[in-house]
Protein backbone atom coordinates (compact mmCIF):
# COMPACT_ATOMS: atom_id res chain seq x y z
CA UNK A 1 0.00 0.00 0.00
CA UNK A 2 1.39 3.21 -1.41
CA UNK A 3 1.13 6.97 0.48
CA UNK A 4 -2.91 7.65 1.00
CA UNK A 5 -4.37 10.98 1.57
CA UNK A 6 -5.64 10.80 4.90
CA UNK A 7 -9.24 12.40 4.39
CA UNK A 8 -9.77 9.79 2.30
CA UNK A 9 -10.57 7.30 5.39
CA UNK A 10 -14.10 8.10 6.48
CA UNK A 11 -16.47 7.00 9.40
CA UNK A 12 -19.64 6.75 8.36
CA UNK A 13 -22.95 6.23 10.00
CA UNK A 14 -26.67 4.32 9.55
CA UNK A 15 -28.41 7.55 9.68
CA UNK A 16 -32.05 5.76 9.56
CA UNK A 17 -31.28 2.33 10.11
CA UNK A 18 -31.93 1.52 6.73
CA UNK A 19 -28.86 0.53 5.44
CA UNK A 20 -27.67 3.90 3.72
CA UNK A 21 -24.76 5.28 5.19
CA UNK A 22 -23.37 8.94 5.60
CA UNK A 23 -20.13 10.20 6.26
CA UNK A 24 -20.02 11.98 10.14
CA UNK A 25 -19.34 15.84 8.87
CA UNK A 26 -16.75 17.92 10.09
CA UNK A 27 -14.24 15.26 10.72
CA UNK A 28 -10.78 16.49 10.19
CA UNK A 29 -8.44 14.11 11.57
CA UNK A 30 -9.65 10.06 12.05
CA UNK A 31 -8.14 6.63 13.79
CA UNK A 32 -9.23 3.33 13.68
CA UNK A 33 -8.13 0.95 15.69
CA UNK A 34 -8.45 -2.92 16.16
CA UNK A 35 -7.19 -5.59 18.90
CA UNK A 36 -7.16 -8.56 20.14
CA UNK A 37 -6.58 -9.77 23.74
CA UNK A 38 -3.57 -12.85 24.26
CA UNK A 39 -4.82 -16.25 26.25
CA UNK A 40 -1.06 -16.37 27.42
CA UNK A 41 -1.43 -20.87 28.25
CA UNK A 42 3.09 -21.16 28.95
CA UNK A 43 3.71 -23.79 31.47
CA UNK A 44 6.99 -25.07 32.96
CA UNK A 45 7.06 -27.15 29.89
CA UNK A 46 6.95 -24.54 27.28
CA UNK A 47 9.62 -24.84 24.96
CA UNK A 48 12.80 -22.96 26.14
CA UNK A 49 10.70 -21.18 28.60
CA UNK A 50 8.95 -19.30 26.11
CA UNK A 51 5.30 -17.67 25.91
CA UNK A 52 2.77 -20.04 24.07
CA UNK A 53 -0.56 -18.32 23.26
CA UNK A 54 -3.71 -19.96 22.52
CA UNK A 55 -4.95 -19.33 18.65
CA UNK A 56 -7.99 -17.52 18.07
CA UNK A 57 -9.14 -17.54 22.03
CA UNK A 58 -9.26 -14.05 23.73
CA UNK A 59 -11.90 -10.61 22.83
CA UNK A 60 -11.47 -8.80 19.72
CA UNK A 61 -12.43 -5.58 19.66
CA UNK A 62 -11.98 -1.96 17.68
CA UNK A 63 -12.27 1.54 18.55
CA UNK A 64 -12.65 4.71 16.29
CA UNK A 65 -11.86 8.03 16.88
CA UNK A 66 -12.45 11.46 15.38
CA UNK A 67 -12.12 15.11 15.78
CA UNK A 68 -13.39 18.01 13.72
CA UNK A 69 -16.02 21.41 13.10
CA UNK A 70 -19.51 21.37 13.44
CA UNK A 71 -21.24 21.10 9.86
CA UNK A 72 -24.96 21.94 10.83
CA UNK A 73 -25.66 18.19 9.41
CA UNK A 74 -27.75 15.69 10.19
CA UNK A 75 -24.75 13.71 11.56
CA UNK A 76 -24.02 16.09 14.07
CA UNK A 77 -27.66 15.45 15.56
CA UNK A 78 -27.13 11.88 15.26
CA UNK A 79 -24.21 11.30 17.04
CA UNK A 80 -25.71 13.44 19.62
CA UNK A 81 -28.50 11.15 19.57
CA UNK A 82 -26.43 7.81 19.94
CA UNK A 83 -25.07 9.04 22.50
CA UNK A 84 -27.59 10.23 24.78
CA UNK A 85 -30.08 6.87 23.82
CA UNK A 86 -26.91 4.62 24.34
CA UNK A 87 -27.55 2.66 20.43
CA UNK A 88 -25.53 0.56 18.72
CA UNK A 89 -26.29 1.29 15.47
CA UNK A 90 -24.13 0.42 12.21
CA UNK A 91 -21.31 2.05 11.11
CA UNK A 92 -18.80 1.72 8.16
CA UNK A 93 -15.29 2.58 8.17
CA UNK A 94 -14.05 3.15 4.87
CA UNK A 95 -9.84 2.50 5.22
CA UNK A 96 -8.47 3.80 1.75
CA UNK A 97 -6.55 1.19 -0.60
CA UNK A 98 -7.73 -1.71 2.16
CA UNK A 99 -11.28 -1.96 2.55
CA UNK A 100 -13.95 -1.57 3.95
CA UNK A 101 -15.26 -2.75 8.04
CA UNK A 102 -19.19 -2.44 8.95
CA UNK A 103 -20.50 -3.24 11.75
CA UNK A 104 -22.60 -1.60 15.28
CA UNK A 105 -20.47 0.66 17.53
CA UNK A 106 -21.61 2.26 20.35
CA UNK A 107 -20.69 6.23 21.03
CA UNK A 108 -18.12 6.39 24.25
CA UNK A 109 -17.57 9.95 24.21
CA UNK A 110 -18.25 13.41 22.51
CA UNK A 111 -16.01 16.01 23.60
CA UNK A 112 -16.86 20.01 22.66
CA UNK A 113 -14.82 22.68 22.10
CA UNK A 114 -14.38 26.24 21.45
CA UNK A 115 -12.46 29.62 21.85
CA UNK A 116 -13.78 32.96 21.19
CA UNK A 117 -12.00 33.54 18.20
CA UNK A 118 -12.24 30.07 16.57
CA UNK A 119 -14.50 27.59 15.49
CA UNK A 120 -16.39 24.94 17.80
CA UNK A 121 -14.25 21.64 17.60
CA UNK A 122 -15.86 18.04 18.83
CA UNK A 123 -14.03 15.01 19.08
CA UNK A 124 -16.04 11.72 19.48
CA UNK A 125 -15.11 8.29 20.06
CA UNK A 126 -16.68 4.73 19.54
CA UNK A 127 -16.18 0.96 20.60
CA UNK A 128 -17.39 -2.16 18.87
CA UNK A 129 -20.29 -3.82 19.90
CA UNK A 130 -20.52 -6.95 18.20
CA UNK A 131 -18.86 -8.94 15.73
CA UNK A 132 -17.68 -6.87 12.56
CA UNK A 133 -17.42 -7.77 8.54
CA UNK A 134 -14.47 -6.61 6.99
CA UNK A 135 -14.49 -6.50 2.80
CA UNK A 136 -11.21 -6.51 1.46
CA UNK A 137 -10.61 -2.96 -1.51
CA UNK A 138 -9.91 -5.31 -4.73
CA UNK A 139 -6.07 -4.37 -5.41
CA UNK A 140 -5.88 -2.78 -8.80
Amino acid sequence: MGAQNGKDLLIKVDLTGDGQFETMAGLRATRVSFNAEQVDVTTLDSAGGWRELLAGAGVKSASISGSGVFKDANTDERARQIFFDGETPEFQVIIPDFGTVRGKFQVTSIEYAGSHNGEATYEVALASAGELAFTAQPVT
